[in-house]
């Protein structure tokens, strides 16, 4: 069993992660739909802060990581600015701006970023079989994603909000890709995941706070959660399945797989909301969705394969 955890450990937490991901998108349109994506953005970190500290506490004995340096916490806490605070800020506008379909589209090129930092600046390396799968897996998502029946553009002016939204898009790959490389950095001194965690998320929280601080709206979204309760169990549900389990275990991936072999495996969301869809939403499995969920799971099973 131990050598089990050791060999599929990373993996397994990644593909947990993205099964934890696909709720949290429902949970969050849910939430969104009725206080407003904003709104949900700025409660969800907060949220999830609580929930990791009460959880590090009663493993750790203590709120925050009180073990972790001051280089883990700098490490892991420009992981939160960069892949929390200001990644998610570029992905909800481009949301906006293109529409769930382009804007996942693009986002989908994180893992190859990823990767691709990894070897630059970490020198992981990876195998003609693993890049075989990390390929297969995302030209399979990317498949799926393309298919879809999400805006082209948004807003009055299409053109404008269309090279916007492609920047944003991209600028938020690129801010996950390195957020997950600056949390595998801040691990690496034998930090436990959890810890990570917490020192990731409340960096994330109080940089997204501090900002709407200065925007003077944060009292906005305490006047939006009070006033709509389902609202506001969508939020916390979503913030439990996302912010709170879902990154755990995504530092718990980063931290004993390759970057991008989990990048990859985390990335699934887009193929395993196709059956929650059709559950919650009722929407209709296409012929292109199938095939496209063959090709991720054939490239799911590469990246599994051990030699």
């Amino acid at each position: 069993m131990d050598a089990l955890l050791r060999s599929y450990g990373g993996e397994a937490a990644a593909l947990a992660t993205s099964a934890l991901w696909a709720f949290t998108a429902v949970f969050f349109t849910l939430a969104s739909l009725r206080i407003g994506s904003y709104t949900v953005n700025r409660a969800r970190l907060v949220l999830a802060v609580l929930f990791l500290g009460i959880s590090h506490a009663l493993v750790h004995g203590s709120f925050f990581p009180a073990g972790a340096g001051a280089e883990a916490w700098l490490w892991l806490g420009l992981s939160g600015l960069v892949g929390l605070t200001l990644g998610d800020t570029l992905l909800f506008q481009a949301l906006v701006d293109l529409g769930t379909q382009r804007a996942m589209l693009v986002m989908a090129s994180w893992p190859i970023l990823a990767a691709l930092m990894a070897f630059a600046f970490l020198g992981e390396q990876l195998t003609v079989r693993e890049l075989a799968g990390v390929v297969l897996t995302l030209s399979s998502i990317a498949w799926v994603v393309a298919g879809g029946s999400g805006r082209a553009t948004a807003g009055g002016a299409p053109a404008r909000g269309l090279r916007r939204g492609l920047l944003l898009a991209a600028g938020g790959a690129a801010c996950q890709a390195a957020g997950v490389l600056l949390a595998k950095k801040g691990l690496s001194g034998g930090l436990p995941a959890l810890s990570g965690t917490v020192a990731r998320m409340t960096v994330a929280a109080a940089g997204l706070w501090i900002v709407a601080l200065f925007r003077r709206d944060a009292w906005d979204a305490l006047r939006r959660l009070s006033a709509d309760r389902r609202g506001a169990l969508f939020t916390a549900c979503g913030a439990v399945t996302g912010p709170f389990l879902g990154v755990w275990l995504s530092l718990v991936a980063v931290k004993f797989a390759k970057v991008g072999v989990a990048a990859a495996l985390m990335s699934l969301p887009p193929v395993l909301l196709l059956p929650i869809g059709r559950w919650v939403f009722k929407d209709p499995l296409s012929p292109r969705a199938l095939l496209g969920t063959s090709g991720a799971l054939a490239g799911v099973w590469l990246l599994l394969l051990k030699t």
